[in-house]
């Protein structure tokens, strides 16, 4: 998944290269940056940088504007979970963009998310499957957030509640988060974590000053 791009002085540098200096503001290598954002999906890469520049380009240059590789960018986004990368990339969207259905949608999935009202998110996902078939590990990363919100949150969970926030998985694949992380079946049951070993007590001794003191005793009186 290399990418170089062109000088005008007929030098060829990395994409990631070109990143770091002026020149991700020149409109004239948006298409070498949007078939990396799309390769990203293909492969299963991740390149924020990347992708932010895409879309301030789409910025200063809103006749270049794809939505596709919006979409794109923003799916790929909410794979990020629980980072901000979801929030960066809708601050630099256009008009155009955020009135866009679509985008409206994943918005909207990126709500949800962030409420982890996980079996709501593969709900809204299952009515179009297709859209999320280019991003290529799409429902496991979303799956690696949602065995991270219930690891910091339960103790044990209820198997068949542990299968909808992964979105109604089979056995297979139960099995296969559950062995990742280190989790444990016992019955109808998953032991996730002892959360009270998180639980760390602080002793917190204050000191006060003679000096300091002296005062507040004498407006008691």
């Amino acid at each position: 998944m290399d990418h170089y791009v062109k000088m005008e002085d007929g030098k060829v540098m990395p994409i990631q290269e070109m990143l770091k200096s002026i020149e991700r503001y020149n409109p004239e290598h948006l298409k070498v940056i949007e078939a990396y954002v799309e390769d990203q999906a293909k492969d299963n890469k991740y390149d924020l940088e990347a992708n932010l520049a895409c879309l301030k380009l789409y910025q200063f240059n809103p006749q270049m504007m794809n939505l596709d590789v919006t979409y794109t960018i923003l799916l790929k986004s909410l794979t990020n979970f629980p980072h901000t990368d979801f929030v960066l990339c809708k601050c630099l969207l256009l008009p155009a963009q955020m009135n866009d259905d679509s985008v409206k949608e994943i918005v909207y999935l990126s709500d949800i998310l962030e409420k982890c009202d996980f079996t709501l998110f593969w709900s809204r996902v299952q009515k179009n499957p297709q859209f999320f078939k280019k991003i290529t590990g799409f429902s496991e990363s979303i799956r690696k957030f949602v065995c991270h919100v219930v690891g910091i949150t339960f103790q044990s969970i209820e198997k068949q509640y542990l299968v909808r926030l992964l979105g109604d998985v089979d056995d297979k694949v139960l099995n296969a988060w559950v062995k990742k992380n280190g989790w444990k079946e016992e019955g109808e049951y998953i032991l996730v974590a002892q959360q009270e070993g998180n639980i760390k007590t602080k002793h917190i001794t204050e000191k006060i000053d003679f000096e300091n003191l002296g005062p507040l005793m004498a407006n008691c009186l």
